[in-house]
């Protein structure tokens, strides 16, 4: 029997993402179903949260001034979280040498972490901002982005835009997740929303961004508010012609702690949207359901399984277990078996680091 259930529960945790990764495919292949406009151009604001960015923070200004958006459409707020490096020092004499470009800097007295900071930050956008776009400190963009992203805010039922994402400097089990990552938020946003968006640039519609603005409960400033925003109605895309660099660092931690805050998304962002009346039925419910589930339940099945395979194994001396057991292991050669493994895992971590440190302030 333990080898039975063992076998089912594996079953069920491989089985239920290669369906909806087989349904994923159909969905990549449909059109956006939206009608864009390269000439849109609206006024964007750019807002760049930091905390002990001084070898960044100028190259990152350079990197938006150097984008093809008109200048006089656009405005930057770097968002300072009381670096103790000369951070906001470096982005004011960046300023000052680069008057065409209209630069807010915004100082806060004692470190409070990314959301309250972004949370600042949204009341000093320009009245006349229609775009916010957030932006890591550490990420570059193509110099195209924020013209190929504002395209798809033409069409009014966009609410929310990020794109893909990939390392800066190339890591082969980065670069395979990411493949297989971008591949299935690009297909959910054909369907209509994806519930998991990405920081190094992530833009929202102005008006809506104001009126939900940044829980405080997930620490995330990407997914959480774009899945509100798709809970209102609205579609909360991932495209896949903007790919934003990022550089990788303290990766391990880096990953549990975005699975704890995705952890506590899909824990409490419907239930948010709920109570603040924001929410509207739509097909967004069905890629949320599936994704909670791959969340919140999948990889305790994994960890489950394999515990009562090894209790057979143990126990009664299964030959079935030892031989599943062993393939398990095998496969772990295969670059995409052994990141979705370690996926599971920091998942796995990320839910029991959530018990005593949820880790919405952290040091670099």
């Amino acid at each position: 029997m333990l080898f039975e259930l063992g076998l089912a529960l594996a079953a069920l945790h491989f089985g239920v993402p290669l369906g909806y990764y087989a349904a994923a495919k159909r969905w990549l292949r449909r059109d956006w179903g939206i009608k864009e406009d390269v000439r849109y151009t609206p006024r964007v604001t750019v807002i760049i949260p930091t905390y002990n960015e001084a070898d960044n923070i100028a190259q990152r200004l350079e990197n938006i001034y150097q984008q093809d958006y008109p200048r006089d459409r656009l405005e930057v707020i770097v968002a300072d979280g009381a670096s103790t490096d000369g951070t906001p020092e470096i982005a004011e004499r960046w300023a000052r040498e680069h008057p065409d470009l209209k630069v807010k800097l915004i100082r806060e007295p004692q470190r409070r972490g990314l959301v309250p900071s972004l949370n600042e930050a949204l009341k000093y956008v320009s009245d006349g901002s229609e775009i916010v776009i957030f932006a890591d400190a550490d990420a570059l963009w193509p110099h195209d982005a924020i013209s190929k992203i504002v395209k798809y805010f033409a069409n009014p039922s966009i609410g929310a835009v990020s794109s893909t994402i990939a390392p800066l400097d190339y890591d082969e089990n980065e670069s395979t997740y990411r493949s297989y990552f971008n591949a299935i938020r690009v297909a959910e946003s054909k369907k209509h929303s994806t519930p998991i968006h990405n920081a190094p640039l992530m833009a929202f519609r102005a008006e809506l961004i104001r009126k939900v603005g940044l829980p405080l409960y997930t620490g995330n400033n990407d997914s959480t508010p774009a899945s509100i925003i798709a809970f209102m109605g609205y579609r909360a895309i991932l495209v896949d012609d903007v790919v934003a660099k990022e550089i990788l660092r303290n990766q391990t931690m880096r990953k549990i702690r975005r699975a704890q805050h995705l952890i506590l998304h899909f824990l409490k962002t419907k239930q948010y949207a709920k109570k603040r009346g924001f929410y509207k039925k739509s097909e967004f419910d069905i890629i949320w359901k599936i994704e909670w589930w791959l969340h919140i339940v999948n990889p305790w099945l994994l960890i489950a399984g394999i515990a009562l395979l090894a209790t057979a194994l143990v126990l009664y001396r299964s030959l079935h277990a030892l031989v599943l057991l062993a393939i398990g292991m095998a496969l772990l050669t295969f670059k995409l078996y052994r990141v979705w493994i370690q996926n599971q895992l920091y998942l796995v971590a990320g839910f029991i680091r959530n018990l005593w440190n949820k880790d919405l302030v952290w040091e670099k």
